[in-house]
């Protein structure tokens, strides 16, 4: 065995005062180390979303009656509880493991030589929309899971993963100035493919919110959508009709990559992001054809999270940035990492 390091007061001091300094002057992770890190907390962003699905598609949405405690008396959930309570206190749980993930992430990244501050602050969005969801899923719960609230916990969680796979993506590269691999054109009808995920996204919440999976019973409020002249049904032909934009404009997409004879890099995406579009829209079809069966609602919202990452994917792959040497020898993640979410 090596010796033991002196730990001096002084070395304790600085610990205390600012932990990521005194872990970093004694601490070099590896390119991969760092790739690794960033996959991870993507993986678990996604991982809480589903679980997050699973309380509201199992009725345990109000397992735990109230927040921060899972119920007056008790921090954990009671034996009484049941089921329910199990389920509801466990993806709680899992919402420190997804902060752990977070953490080790900006641990990594900030540990990095030389220090690449826009991954640090990459990290550390990461960690204030963790704990601006944990604080507002506690509201969805005190408020009786309104339907509103409910698709705001989720929309936040996809600007969450929107950060995650950004910061994955930028393991990856450099810090240089970022240099086109397409013309403007192109970049144009890729941030109107961004928007149209987006909105596809945003109304799939209404149609969640409006649907028959409340959460916990028949007693939880759905959205009204009479005053915009919608039900259900016209709602949810409208989600389908995005989601038929978004195809178009994906397959158009990939046409013209073809056309101007673009990097393989952004027809490599393009392509992965058409693949999980047409799985994505055949859960959903059968989903709806056969009354939302609780199993395919939540491979759709599964989907709809590896939809967007693909959507982010492509994004990133417009432009590329130098890469420099940084300990060990620069590793691109294997793409086919992206199956393990």
């Amino acid at each position: 065995m090596g010796r033991v390091p002196n730990v001096t007061r002084a070395d304790v001091a600085q610990a205390v005062r600012n932990p990521l300094a005194y872990i970093a002057e004694r601490w070099t992770p590896t390119q991969r180390t760092v790739q690794r890190a960033a996959f991870l907390s993507l993986a678990m962003t996604v991982v809480i979303v589903v679980t997050g699905g699973a309380v509201r598609l199992t009725g345990s949405g109000l397992g735990c009656p109230t927040w921060p405690k899972c119920t007056e008396d008790s921090l954990t959930a009671t034996h009484e509880m049941g089921f329910h309570g199990v389920i509801e206190f466990g993806n709680r749980m899992l919402a420190y493991v997804l902060c752990a993930a977070v953490g080790w992430a900006i641990i990594a990244a900030r540990s990095q030589k030389p220090v690449r501050r826009s991954l640090t602050r990459l990290g550390w969005t990461q960690f204030w929309l963790v704990m601006g969801n944990a604080v507002l899923g506690g509201i969805v719960v005190l408020v009786g899971l309104n339907p509103y609230t409910v698709a705001a916990h989720f929309l936040l969680s996809t600007a969450l993963i929107a950060v995650a796979a950004t910061m994955w993506q930028r393991t990856r590269e450099g810090d240089g100035e970022p240099r086109p691999l397409v013309g403007k054109a192109v970049a144009q009808l890729v941030w109107f493919l961004v928007a149209a995920s987006a909105l596809l996204i945003a109304v799939g919440t209404v149609v969640t919110g409006a649907g028959p999976h409340a959460g916990d019973s028949s007693d939880v409020p759905r959205m009204n959508l009479a005053p915009i002249g919608l039900d259900w049904e016209g709602v949810t032909k409208l989600h389908a009709v995005l989601a038929w934009i978004v195809v178009t404009l994906t397959f158009a997409l990939w046409f013209v990559l073809k056309a101007v004879d673009a990097p393989p890099g952004p027809l490599a995406r393009t392509r992965d992001l058409f693949l999980v579009l047409l799985a994505q829209g055949a859960i959903g079809y059968v989903q709806y054809f056969t009354d939302l069966p609780e199993v395919l609602v939540g491979l759709h919202m599964f989907g709809s999270c590896l939809v967007w990452i693909a959507v982010m994917r492509v994004l990133l792959a417009l432009r590329e940035r130098p890469v420099a040497a940084v300990g060990d020898a620069p590793v691109r993640a294997d793409d086919s990492q992206l199956s393990a979410v």
